[in-house]
């Protein structure tokens, strides 16, 4: 079977394109390497995946693809492509946001219209609920999101539910709640705390630590990827979470931990476009992809400490 990983570079991509190299699986990755961070860190990324006969690389913009001969033959699409960063949303970025994950998703569901697949996987985010006091978050919920980011990323879930009701594109997506594990982006929380707790830097906390999150591994969103290609439950929306919904505080505690260091933390004023809890109710993802997280959070973020150290994280 032949898949087609879009920002198959990044930290979700480049593990779900392992995982489908070695489940049998010929892989065709696309990434534009956009600068959001540095391109060395996505190069390292894929550095194996590009010694494997399995592997075919395609450094490209979605939108400047000719996908005629792309989508020939092809069985399945994991669209992980996406503009990313909440706080980075706003202002002049929002045009990079439209690009990358509206008008990106429409130009890949307009070609399957033309070279249909199996089945087309999108990845979406828990930023698409929102500031809600209805927890857990439930996939039939409202979905009112309160950054740029989450507003472009519920555009494209309607797009894709559109192509399937209109033209039958076999739509699955999954709503991601906090991913991290190794190769997680430098700009994201748990990196960042880890690294500057083993440089002996000053962890900055915005908000009063109160607030939760859903926390989820790498290893068990894959999982959740495989599970859909193989479902059939077309048009249907999942949340795909941790079942470990802590708070920053108690996190913090957990990483001082297990780093076995005291922790150096100022709290400053919230950001705009951040939430103040998630939690997915992940019930609809076990009765219909048998989905069951496996990774805790401690033995998680020890695989990520572990990753960072070999990594010389001071590089970063």
């Amino acid at each position: 079977m032949r898949c087609l990983v879009t920002g198959a570079a990044g930290f979700v991509g480049s593990h779900l394109c392992e995982r489908l190299i070695k489940e049998g699986m010929d892989v065709i990755g696309v990434d534009s390497f956009c600068d959001y961070y540095p391109r060395s860190i996505k190069q390292n990324n894929i550095s194996k995946l590009l010694t494997h006969p399995s592997f075919r690389f395609i450094e490209a913009d979605i939108l400047n693809l000719d996908l005629s001969e792309l989508l020939k033959d092809l069985d399945y699409i994991f669209h992980q492509a996406a503009q990313a960063g909440v706080r980075a949303s706003w202002g002049k970025n929002f045009e990079a946001y439209v690009r990358n994950n509206i008008q990106a998703s429409q130009y890949l569901l307009e070609a399957c219209k033309i070279w249909p697949v199996k089945a087309f996987i999108h990845a979406s985010s828990s930023s698409v609920y929102g500031e809600t006091r209805d927890l857990p978050m439930k996939e039939g919920g409202e979905t009112k999101p309160i950054s740029p980011y989450g507003v472009t990323k519920l555009a494209a879930e309607h797009l894709c539910n559109l192509y399937w009701r209109n033209f039958g594109i076999p739509i699955i997506i999954l709503r991601y709640f906090t991913v991290y594990g190794p190769r997680q982006r430098p700009d994201m929380a748990f990196h960042k705390m880890l690294t500057a707790t083993l440089n002996g830097d000053l962890i900055t906390i915005y908000g009063d630590g109160e607030q939760t999150r859903d926390f989820t591994f790498i290893s068990d969103v894959v999982e959740a990827n495989l599970l859909a290609m193989k479902c059939g439950a077309f048009g249907e929306t999942f949340n795909i979470g941790g079942g470990s919904r802590v708070s920053l505080k108690d996190t913090l505690k957990l990483l001082s931990q297990i780093t076995k260091k005291d922790l150096k933390i100022r709290y400053i004023e919230p950001q705009k476009g951040d939430v103040r809890d998630t939690w997915a109710d992940t019930s609809k993802a076990k009765k219909f992809l048998a989905f069951h997280p496996k990774i805790g959070l401690e033995e998680g973020l020890t695989k990520e400490l572990e990753w960072l150290i070999e990594g010389e994280y001071h590089a970063y």
